[in-house]
């Protein structure tokens, strides 16, 4: 990939990671319920969820998912209630104060919290139909297209973790201030509200015709 060609790339990654969405309240609720340094184990999550969506694009499921109808909808309505699964969780979490969990004392393995971000960018045809719009014009076809492919994952999953960890910070440093149950229990319902509000905004997005 031309130096050239990877800055324009570059400057595109900041406004794909930066652009609010599922990962970024994902982010905000770990940092939220569990304190930046054990919240920010999310973000792994959602970088191998980036990482998942490049390879279908990849090796050509996503102009399966794009095409299809069928595929399309399956996966689009597994987003859909995935998102609205964690935001009905979020919104009855317990109203406990924010504080930075220890390895033994965390309610939520590591584990899970992969598992969950995971899971919010893997089964959302919204991000395959991006890629499948973008990474094509970074893409030159005469050079190697595994060197160029991880060029593009690194490139992306370096710009996601740097801001998905001022999320996660904003919500672990400002949002962990409160210390009422009635506030804790005010911001969980609102994330959760987000979560509902992002699975219905997937339920409306439909393939380009």
């Amino acid at each position: 990939m031309e130096l050239a060609t990877w800055l324009t790339f570059f400057a595109a990654s900041w406004a794909i990671s930066i652009s609010p969405g599922p990962g970024a309240i994902a982010s905000m609720s770990a940092g939220l319920n569990h304190g930046f340094r054990y919240g920010y184990v999310t973000v792994f999550g959602l970088v191998l969820g980036i990482w998942s969506q490049l390879l279908i694009v990849g090796v050509g499921l996503g102009a399966l998912i794009s095409t299809s109808a069928t595929a399309f909808t399956v996966v689009k309505w597994l987003g859909v209630a995935y998102l609205v699964w964690l935001g009905i969780a979020q919104w009855r979490a317990p109203a406990r104060p924010m504080v930075a969990l220890s390895d033994t004392g965390a309610v939520v393995s590591r584990r899970t919290l992969i598992l969950k971000a995971w899971m919010i960018n893997v089964v959302n045809p919204k991000g395959t139909v991006f890629l499948l719009a973008v990474v094509p014009q970074f893409i030159n076809l005469s050079q190697p297209l595994f060197a160029q492919y991880l060029i593009i994952g690194a490139t992306l999953a370096f710009t996601d973790m740097v801001v998905m960890a001022g999320y996660t910070a904003l919500a672990s440093r400002v949002l962990g201030a409160l210390k009422e149950p009635s506030h804790i229990r005010a911001m969980n319902r609102i994330f959760g509200t987000l979560f509902v509000l992002a699975g219905s905004l997937l339920a409306l997005f439909k393939r380009a015709s």
